[in-house]
């Protein structure tokens, strides 16, 4: 049985779209604003962590095209280097880094749709375990369902994103905002630049999302590289503009003094309206990046059982609705479990590190693909990979630029975080003597 391919255009730009805008946009700008000491600084980096992003979705673009298969990044890592390093990407994946997202969301989701509906006190975890609960059942009937979903809370998100953006406008600014400088100890440098860069990057992680269901796409060859541009190109403009209208607003020691900046933004045009509409689009942020978190992922672990790495039955599609059922019940059950133990937070500080780490494993992939002549012939046979089509602009540079920032990103994380790191690898390693476990027991089915 194979995949349906029921997303067009706009479904695959939505999933973009909606892998990189979670609920940090509207929070975490402040840390930003903490490290540099000018608004031009602060746009400067956004912009810069913008570039980053467009020299990744580029990459991703092109192999996307050659192999446009469910699973996306593990493909393309299987493919480039070794199955082991697909495997272990799909390790890290369910054990830590998408489970544990899907449970830290979930539980975000739950405390800003209480505070909307005023229940004081009340524990978030029932709630959100609702939510997993009710987008698993939306994925586990097909992916049309799950993208409608996403659609309209991709578009409900970005509306109030723009909400944001446009109302900064009719309020007085904040004197001096573009050009006002903040006076303090740690003048900013290309280190505390460099830092700043850090969230912004994590911010701008995502659109490798819309690779994972190239096969559910009606022509992936052609509707990925389009999407992967169109949807990040869209992404870093609102991040831009939000972080002017924060500015504007705030201005830079306003900004750096609040961790809720968009609630005081909105504050100061809604008075106490504008923390409730910031709830709300906190709430509607979060559901609709746990919807697509429990959508895209699971094929990722189908394509690592297809391949005899992993639980058989993960491998099979419903005879009915065409989805991985069995992988995303157990991507769900998993993340539930996290969110009950809470141990989420641990896991995800712990490899957040690992996730640039196969961002930069697989941009380098591409130079392998590119060179590798068994690649050429198998594409030839297939009728994909260097058939006519989308390649990436600025090569060999734009790549070798974003895996630079990568090794950056994943030694400046090691460098803060030492023992959680190491601890990340040694959970990350441990998954090389599971990969040829389920190789030798599923060679002597």
């Amino acid at each position: 049985m194979q995949f349906k391919r029921e997303l067009g255009s706009f479904d695959a730009t939505m999933v973009v779209i909606g892998g990189i805008i979670g609920s940090g946009i509207f929070i975490n700008p402040y840390l930003v604003a903490r490290q540099l000491d000018t608004p031009a600084l602060v746009l400067a980096a956004w912009a810069a962590g913008g570039a980053v992003a467009i020299a990744g979705a580029f990459a991703y673009a092109e192999l996307g095209r050659r192999l446009p298969r469910a699973g996306g990044q593990y493909v393309y890592l299987r493919e480039a280097w070794h199955p082991v390093v697909g495997f272990l990407y799909g390790w890290a994946l369910l054990l830590m880094i998408e489970t544990g997202a899907i449970a830290a969301v979930a539980i975000v989701f739950a405390e800003y749709t209480l505070r909307l509906t005023g229940s004081v006190g009340v524990s978030p975890r029932p709630l959100a375990i609702a939510a997993i609960v009710a987008v698993t059942v939306v994925n586990y009937l097909g992916v049309k369902p799950g993208s409608r979903v996403l659609n309209v809370f991709v578009v409900l998100k970005v509306a109030a994103l723009g909400v944001l953006i446009l109302f900064a406008w009719f309020t007085p600014a904040a004197p001096d905002w573009m050009t006002a400088q903040r006076i303090d100890d740690t003048p900013s440098n290309a280190l505390t630049f460099g830092a700043a860069l850090i969230p912004i990057l994590f911010a701008y992680g995502g659109w490798q999302v819309a690779n994972y269901v190239a096969e559910e796409m009606r022509e992936p060859e052609r509707l990925l590289p389009r999407s992967l541009i169109a949807g990040t190109l869209v992404v870093v403009a609102i991040y831009v503009l939000i972080n002017v209208s924060y500015l504007r607003t705030l201005g830079l020691e306003g900004l750096a003094a609040t961790s809720t900046p968009a609630a005081e933004t909105a504050g100061r045009w809604l008075g106490a309206h504008g923390e409730r509409f910031v709830a709300a689009a906190i709430a509607i942020s979060t559901f609709g990046f746990l919807n697509l978190s429990v959508l895209a992922p699971s094929r990722v672990y189908y394509a690592m059982a297809a391949d005899g790495a992993f639980f058989p039955a993960i491998a099979r599609l419903h005879p009915r609705f065409g989805t991985p059922a069995a992988a995303i019940v157990l991507q769900s059950a998993w993340a539930i479990v996290l969110a009950l133990t809470g141990r989420y937070g641990d896991l995800l500080d712990t490899v957040v590190f690992a996730d640039w780490i196969f961002f930069g494993l697989t941009v380098a992939g591409l130079f392998v693909l590119r060179s590798s002549t068994s690649t050429a012939d198998n594409s030839a046979a297939t009728g994909r990979g260097d058939a006519p089509g989308y390649r990436t602009p600025g090569y060999p540079w734009l790549p070798a630029f974003f895996v630079f920032v990568a090794v950056v990103v994943v030694l400046s994380t090691i460098r803060q975080s030492p023992a959680r790191s190491a601890v990340g690898a040694a959970l990350l390693l441990a998954g090389i003597p599971i990969y040829y476990l389920f190789k030798g027991l599923n060679a002597r089915r």
